[in-house]
C-alpha cells in the first residue's frame, strides 16, 4: 500500500511539474521541399540517436474491392531491392551500422524506421530516397513475398479465432466504408494481385508529395535540411492521389455475426461506431476507455473477471486516431461453463451503467491522470514522439494538435462522460461478434 500511495505522489507530482508546458516544449520545425515533401524535425539532445521515420499517406483506406491487401504486399516488397542495392541490402546496411529498422500498414498510412546513433543518420537519408524512387520488384521476388503473405494471414487471422471474429465484425459494422477490409487483404485478393498492381500502387502513392518525414532526436537542424533537400528534393512530385471521401450511412439497427471455429474458448467481441480524432466527444470517448478498460483496477476487470468471474480477460479500445470515424469496442473471453449471453449481458451492464450514474470524482481524476500521464511518459522515447506526429500529420490533424491534449483532457466533466456514453453506446449503433467453438471434427464442444 505504501508503494502504491508513493507511486501515486511521484505521478501527481510529474503531472503538476508539465501541467503548464506544452506537450512539445521542445522545438519542431517544419519544412516543405519543392517537391511537395514535407519534413518535421525535431531536436531531443538527451541521448546521441536519432529516429528517421518516412510516412506515405496510403493504407488499407486507399484499396478497392477486389484489390485489397496492396498496402500491406508493397510494404514487404520495399526492402528487397532497388536499382542501387540489391535484395536485402538495406537491412544489411542498417545492421551493420548498430541500427535497427522495420515497416507498418495501417488503414491509413504506411510507416518506414530507422534508429540510429547520430553519426549515421545520412545512411537513412540515402535509403529511405532511394527507395522512394528506385523500387524494382522483380517478378520473382514479388511472387516468394505473396506467398511469404498469405502465410502470415493463416496464422495470424485464419488460424486466430479471435482476430478472425474482429476481422468479420468489421466486415459487417462496415458497409460502405474502406474500414470493412482487413489491412493484410482478402485472400482471394491476395491471390489475384499482380506484379504490376504493385507497382502501380508504388508509383501512384510513393511520391514526395504524398508523403512526411519525421525526424526526431540528437541531430542539428540546420545542418540536417541541406541534406534532405539534396537526397529528396531531386525526386519528381507525382499526381496527387485523388482524396477519399467515404461516409459510412448511420447504422439503424443492431448487426450480428456468429463464427463456428474450431477454438478452446468462447469469445465475445462487440464494436460501436464512434468519431475519430477531431470530434469535441474524442477526450470524453478516451476517458471512458480508461475507465472501462484500462488494467486490473478497470471496471470490466474488477466486474466481469474479479468478481463475477464470467471471463478469463476483458477489456476494451477506442480507435480515435484515424483519418474516418471507426470503432470503440469492447471484448472478453469467457471461462469454462459460462455462456457468451452472460458475458455479453455483464458488458452492456457496464455501459449502461456509465449513462445511469455519473463516475465518483476519484474514479474521474484517476482515469484523466492515467491518460495523461501515458501520453507524457511517451515523450521519454524519441521513437513515440516521432510516431505520435508521423500518425496525425499523415490523417489531416496536424502535429500542433499534441500541444493541446493533455488540456482536452483535463476538461472531461463527469456529464461529458454519460452525455458521450448516452450518444454512442446504443443498440442500434452496435455490432456483434460471438465465437462458438467447435471441436476438430465440426461438431460443437
Amino acid at each position: 500500500m505504501f508503494l502504491l500511495k508513493k507511486n501515486f505522489i511521484a505521478l501527481i507530482i510529474v503531472l503538476i511539474t508539465i501541467s503548464s508546458q506544452p506537450a512539445f516544449a521542445k522545438k519542431v520545425e517544419e519544412f516543405v521541399l519543392l517537391n511537395g515533401l514535407k519534413i518535421i524535425a525535431m531536436e531531443d539532445h538527451k541521448a546521441p540517436t536519432v529516429t528517421f521515420q518516412v510516412w506515405y499517406k496510403v493504407g488499407a483506406r486507399n484499396e478497392a474491392t477486389g484489390k485489397t491487401g496492396l498496402s500491406h504486399l508493397l510494404e514487404h516488397l520495399m526492402f528487397k531491392g532497388t536499382t542501387n542495392y540489391g535484395k536485402g541490402e538495406f537491412s544489411k546496411i542498417v545492421a551493420k551500422n548498430g541500427g535497427n529498422e522495420n515497416a507498418f500498414t495501417g488503414r491509413d498510412y504506411t510507416a518506414y524506421f530507422e534508429v540510429f546513433a547520430s553519426d549515421r543518420i545520412h545512411l537513412s537519408l540515402e535509403l529511405e530516397s532511394d527507395r522512394m524512387a528506385n523500387l524494382l520488384i522483380d517478378e520473382k521476388e514479388f511472387q516468394l513475398e505473396r506467398n511469404v503473405v498469405k502465410e502470415e494471414r493463416r496464422l495470424r487471422t485464419e488460424d486466430e479465432p479471435t482476430s478472425l471474429v474482429e476481422e468479420e465484425l468489421y466486415a459487417i459494422a462496415f458497409k460502405v466504408h474502406p474500414y470493412h477490409s482487413p489491412i493484410i487483404g482478402w485472400m482471394s485478393d491476395i491471390d489475384s494481385i499482380t506484379r504490376n498492381d504493385l507497382y502501380s500502387h508504388y508509383k501512384k502513392y510513393y511520391i514526395p508529395n504524398n508523403a512526411t518525414i519525421v525526424v526526431v532526436g540528437d541531430f542539428d537542424t540546420s545542418t540536417l535540411i541541406p541534406k534532405l533537400k539534396e537526397y529528396f528534393e531531386k525526386i519528381p512530385k507525382g499526381e496527387a492521389p485523388a482524396k477519399i471521401s467515404i461516409k459510412e450511412p448511420e447504422q439503424l439497427g443492431e448487426r450480428r455475426v456468429t463464427l463456428h471455429k474450431e477454438a478452446q474458448l468462447p469469445f465475445v467481441f462487440i464494436g460501436y461506431h464512434a468519431p475519430n480524432i477531431g470530434s469535441k466527444d474524442e477526450f470524453a470517448l478516451e476517458v471512458i476507455s480508461n475507465i472501462l478498460s484500462s488494467g486490473k483496477s478497470s471496471r470490466l476487470y474488477q466486474d466481469i473477471v474479479y468478481e463475477k468471474q464470467l471471463a478469463l480477460y476483458a477489456g476494451g479500445n477506442y480507435e480515435r486516431i484515424s483519418a474516418d470515424p471507426s470503432l470503440f469496442y469492447f471484448y472478453g473471453g469467457l471461462k469454462p461453463g459460462k455462456t457468451t449471453k452472460e458475458l455479453e449481458d455483464a458488458l452492456y451492464a457496464e455501459i449502461e451503467r456509465l449513462k445511469a450514474e455519473p463516475v465518483s470524482d476519484r474514479e474521474l481524476q484517476k482515469a484523466k491522470n492515467q491518460v495523461e500521464a501515458s501520453f507524457i511518459f511517451a515523450q521519454d522515447s524519441i521513437f513515440y514522439q516521432a510516431m505520435q506526429i508521423g500518425q496525425i500529420e499523415t490523417i489531416g490533424v496536424g502535429y500542433k494538435y499534441l500541444d493541446t491534449y493533455p488540456d482536452n483532457i483535463r476538461r472531461v466533466t463527469k456529464d461529458d462522460i454519460m452525455r458521450v456514453a448516452k450518444a454512442y453506446f446504443t443498440e442500434k449503433n452496435r455490432t456483434v461478434g460471438i465465437l462458438i467453438p467447435v471441436k476438430p471434427n465440426g461438431k460443437g464442444q
